[in-house]
């Protein structure tokens, strides 16, 4: 009798903290879906907002800026526990903490908003690029969460290819190199759509990457 309760219990257990992995994973599923709904949603109705000039970054400004930045801070948190929820089913050591540390400048983005520029919101000069405070921290939010999420894609491939799944491995590669050459371009200053349209692409990638893999790890966990 003793024997079968610990048993039971043991079997218990284990089914809780599977459902607890799966839970975090799921918010790592619907990220990046919500990030993008809620951002293009916003792209297509706000007056003076240009799909092809400006950054979604720049969402956060004006009197409605304030959805953008709860997007910000809802999606990093998500995207934390996602990556909570692939240290638990066995992603490795780093891709996860990288992945964190992505979803923990989508907080700081948002609570670091950007400086209105390049006419948005209406109103704002053409030419304006006055660098605020927080529009400093936000930037650099943004350059050190990149750069994680560009590393979590590196790693992540070198630990598919490992384990004998190249078309996984080519995909976290891909979407890497994708945001490293789409981060370079914004970053360069530029506001044409030369720069921000693959920028804004290889955002939607990686996190298509990032729902993937959650849903792959999903899959996979016992």
């Amino acid at each position: 009798m003793t024997i079968v309760e610990h048993n039971t219990a043991a079997t218990t257990s284990c089914e809780r903290e599977s459902r607890v992995t799966k839970s975090l994973l799921g918010y790592g599923v619907i990220a990046g879906p919500i990030y993008v709904a809620v951002s293009l949603v916003q792209a297509l109705t706000r007056p003076g907002f240009e799909l092809t000039r400006h950054a979604w970054s720049l969402l956060s400004t004006g009197e409605l800026g304030w959805i953008q930045v709860v997007n910000f801070v809802a999606t990093g948190l998500m995207v934390v526990a996602g990556a909570a929820g692939l240290r638990r089913a066995g992603a490795g050591r780093w891709t996860p903490r990288l992945v964190a540390g992505y979803g923990a400048s989508l907080v700081a983005a948002g609570v670091f908003r950007a400086d209105p520029t390049e006419g948005f919101p209406v109103g704002t000069p053409a030419g304006a690029n006055t660098v605020s405070w927080h529009g400093m921290l936000h930037l650099l939010s943004g350059s050190i969460g990149f750069g994680c999420l560009i590393a979590a894609c590196v790693v992540a491939g070198r630990a598919f290819s490992r384990a004998g799944r190249p078309g996984w491995a080519l995909y976290s590669r891909v979407a890497g190199v994708a945001l490293l050459a789409g981060f370079a371009g914004i970053a360069s200053g530029s506001h044409g759509a030369a720069t921000t349209v693959p920028f804004t692409l290889a955002v939607i990638l990686v996190f298509s990457w990032i729902s993937a893999y959650s849903v792959h790890a999903y899959r996979h966990h016992a």
